[in-house]
């Protein structure tokens, strides 16, 4: 059941990295250059990458012009996800979606809490969900979070996730 399930899912994904950071740079971006990093080691492209501030107004505008390219499959953000009153990435993010996809962030949070910070995971709101059929995962911007994200779901999961996002899109 589960080999049938998988059937046809994508091998190769193209993506779009975005770290939201006011202090961060592409030189010292630890988190985006780790996503890029086991990105391509899976066999997926880095079609775009960019950070953008802590700005609910830019990171939408670049969340929009990036989900509407040719060459973007799948948009993962990392970084302003907390609590804080700068961490804005999910309010921008979310009015956005056609569909969420709650069991990431629900995941995300259990590892986090099992494998790397306890009872501090309660304050991710990591989420993912669907935006002009795209798949776009946002997780907290430390390296720790990044790659536990990555290996313990994104990855595994991102072939599949974009064939089910666009299967009835391909059978039309």
């Amino acid at each position: 059941m589960l080999k049938e399930h998988r059937e046809n899912e994508r091998a190769s994904v193209k993506c779009s990295v975005m770290t939201v950071s006011d202090t961060r740079t592409k030189e010292t971006d630890k988190s985006g250059k780790l996503i890029i990093q086991l990105l391509e080691a899976e066999g997926h492209s880095i079609t775009h990458y960019d950070i953008v501030r802590d700005e609910k107004r830019l990171i939408q505008e670049m969340v929009k012009g990036v989900t509407i390219r040719q060459d973007v499959e799948a948009v993962l953000i990392n970084g302003g996800t907390g609590i804080s009153n700068r961490d804005v990435t999910i309010e921008a993010i979310q009015p956005l979606f056609t569909k969420e996809i709650p069991g990431f962030g629900e995941l995300f949070r259990m590892l986090s809490y099992q494998l790397d910070i306890g009872s501090a995971s309660m304050l991710s709101r990591a989420t993912a969900g669907v935006m002009n059929n795209r798949i776009v995962f946002s997780t907290p911007g430390s390296p720790k979070a990044v790659q536990l994200a990555m290996e313990k779901l994104i990855l595994p999961e991102l072939g599949h996730v974009l064939k089910e996002v666009t299967k009835d899109i391909d059978e039309k």
